[in-house]
């Protein structure tokens, strides 16, 4: 079986296929700035990427691009789009009436709006996404959600301590996000200890752009750093992460902030490692900057690894120990520097790794030495291969 993976976003779709009997990538690609200049890039292992900008007001002609693409003489890699036997959608947010990847149903597709409250932002893209398929494709269609993972959590660590009824009117409680990465690097630390995952205390440290923590006891999440929103946790490229509650009327009243909006804004798209630095989000040239002399820079640096130290010590503690502690995302996987400082500082739980394996980008590789008491892992992230399993399982299940 071949599995379409699918990706909507507010202004773009990202998109792999995948053959199901090897699981390897056979195509994938992003249609870019949907309802702007789009752009499209199709990259096919063994050749040179494909780019060319295109026209596509809509979603509807993203996908429609992406499944001629895919057939294309030239450039294609199927004969015919009947070779996809199923598609696979990235979904944000399943509330609490989704806690498991399921096959695309008008009930399902209702839920979906029905958390466009909680993620206004992706749901809404990712419903349409769904919709689109379903016009052109006549294949099942699965939604695989990035809280469904963390819907193991028990009450008391999900809760928030507000009046009850906010939680019954309005099902404000933690979520989580990030968790199809969350769920698949968590599944290969626990391979990789080689022990049965009910015996398994493991720390997953989800770092990029966006970036979260997850607790994960016996295989299953325990407890994780994100909430309602993907907005809580540790500072981000430009989302501020958690912070003391009061500063945001404190802010209104100074006439700073005036609506839902302006916090909302200031909060998810000028904060962060952006706000700190006046300059950029992104780590590298935050890496660079820090090189230079820049003390903003060098702030963000000593904050964020202070931060990854707090969140992955205190999930120890919460979980009476660990077996494993994973680095992943574009910061996990690639800054050896993050890893470093913070395996130091944990240095008390017996933690020791290994210089020179440390200097590995990208690759699957176990960072800690072999007297380590807790192993280190550094694991790269496959959520579109997550999604097309489940996909797969719940197409065949039928």
């Amino acid at each position: 079986m071949k599995v379409l993976v699918i990706n909507a976003g507010s202004s773009s779709l990202k998109f792999q296929l995948i053959d199901m009997e090897t699981e390897e990538v056979i195509a994938k690609g992003i249609c870019e700035e949907i309802g702007g200049k789009s752009g499209f890039k199709l990259k096919v292992p063994g050749r040179e990427d494909y780019k060319v900008a295109a026209d596509m007001p809509t979603h509807a002609e993203a996908l429609k691009l992406v499944l001629s693409s895919l057939v294309d003489e030239k450039i294609g890699v199927i004969k015919s789009t009947s070779e996809i036997g199923a598609v696979g959608h990235r979904v944000l947010h399943g509330g609490d009436k989704l806690s498991g990847s399921v096959l695309v149903t008008d009930e399902v597709k209702a839920i979906i709006e029905e958390c466009c409250d909680l993620g206004p932002l992706h749901n809404p893209a990712n419903l349409k996404g769904i919709v689109e398929c379903e016009k052109i494709m006549s294949v099942p269609q699965v939604a695989v959600f990035d809280t469904g993972f963390h819907q193991t959590m028990p009450d008391y660590t999900y809760m928030y301590a507000l009046p009850y009824e906010y939680y019954e009117k309005y099902k404000i409680r933690r979520y989580g996000f990030h968790g199809t990465s969350h769920r698949y690097v968590s599944e290969r630390a626990i391979a990789m200890l080689g022990k049965p995952a009910a015996e398994c205390k493991v720390v997953t440290c989800h770092l990029g752009n966006g970036a979260s923590f997850a607790a994960v006891d016996g295989g299953k999440c325990f407890d994780t750093s994100m909430g309602v929103t993907p907005l809580e946790g540790i500072m981000m490229g430009t989302r501020c992460g958690s912070i003391d509650p009061a500063i945001i009327p404190y802010l209104m009243r100074k006439g700073e902030l005036t609506t839902a909006d302006d916090i909302d804004k200031m909060m998810n798209k000028k904060s962060g490692m952006l706000g700190i630095s006046g300059k950029t989000s992104d780590n590298q040239e935050i890496g660079k900057l820090a090189e230079a002399g820049d003390e903003r820079a060098v702030l963000i640096e000593k904050m964020y690894a202070h931060q990854i130290t707090k969140f992955v010590g205190s999930y120890v503690a919460a979980m009476g120990g660990a077996d494993a502690i994973v680095f992943t995302g574009g910061i996990g996987e690639n800054a050896g520097s993050y890893r470093a400082k913070v395996c130091e500082k944990l240095a008390f739980l017996g933690i020791t790794i290994d210089a020179e394996k440390n200097k590995v980008r990208g690759e699957e590789i176990e960072i800690s030495t072999p007297d380590s008491k807790v192993k280190v892992f550094v694991i790269p992230t496959n959520e579109e291969l997550v999604i097309a399993r489940d996909t797969k399982a719940i197409v065949e299940a039928l």
